[in-house]
């Protein structure tokens, strides 16, 4: 569509910084005058990847390549709702042999929510259990600007995924509590029209 004068506009709601509003793919030609246009309202300020990645860790969203890929299955990912009760039942999807069982609780991993209130948790830093043994690792992390709090998900053994869990993560080679949250942090609140 054509967006300020600028054609060839693809506008979608895709949501992955987890905000209601829209993403706006321009043509390279078109994106400065698009940017120009959109900058003369005064509510509209510039931001960058940072602001735009603790949207999407606030609202619990992953990160393909961080805190998903080709290894991870939707149940061990916390999606499991992207697959239907159909599919479920006819098991007619890729890696359904290994994912169903999954879904009736037999997994050996999870994707979880972690707060803190020490440093920031990055991505790769141990996640250890209260005892001080590697458990898991911190997939994606940064302060939440929402909650005046540092927020992260990770991969836990099952047995740790429960929100409340306190665990340990090393940050900067040094052990802080954290605590198993649900996600997402920050809850949605998408205009929905009625």
């Amino acid at each position: 569509m054509e967006v300020f004068g600028v054609s060839g506009c693809r506008v979608t709601r895709c949501g992955y910084t987890g905000e209601d509003g829209v993403e706006i793919s321009v043509p390279a030609v078109g994106a400065v005058r698009l940017a120009t246009a959109l900058l003369e309202n005064p509510e509209v300020k510039l931001a960058g990847l940072a602001a735009r990645d603790s949207l999407r860790l606030e609202a619990g969203l992953c990160l393909y390549g961080n805190d998903i890929d080709e290894h991870t299955t939707p149940v061990e990912g916390s999606l499991s709702w992207t697959l239907g009760k159909r599919r479920r039942a006819a098991m007619d999807f890729p890696g359904a042999a290994v994912i169903v069982p999954q879904l009736k609780g037999k997994v050996q991993r999870r994707r979880v929510g972690l707060t803190c209130e020490g440093a920031p948790m990055r991505a790769h830093s141990p996640i250890l259990s209260t005892e001080g043994t590697v458990i898991g690792t911190v997939t994606s992390g940064c302060p939440s600007p929402c909650l005046k709090k540092n927020v992260a998900m990770g991969y836990v053994p099952s047995e740790y995924s429960r929100p409340g869990t306190q665990l340990l993560v090393e940050v900067r080679r040094k052990q802080q509590m954290a605590v198993v949250s649900k996600m997402p942090f920050v809850p949605t609140n998408y205009y929905i029209l009625k």
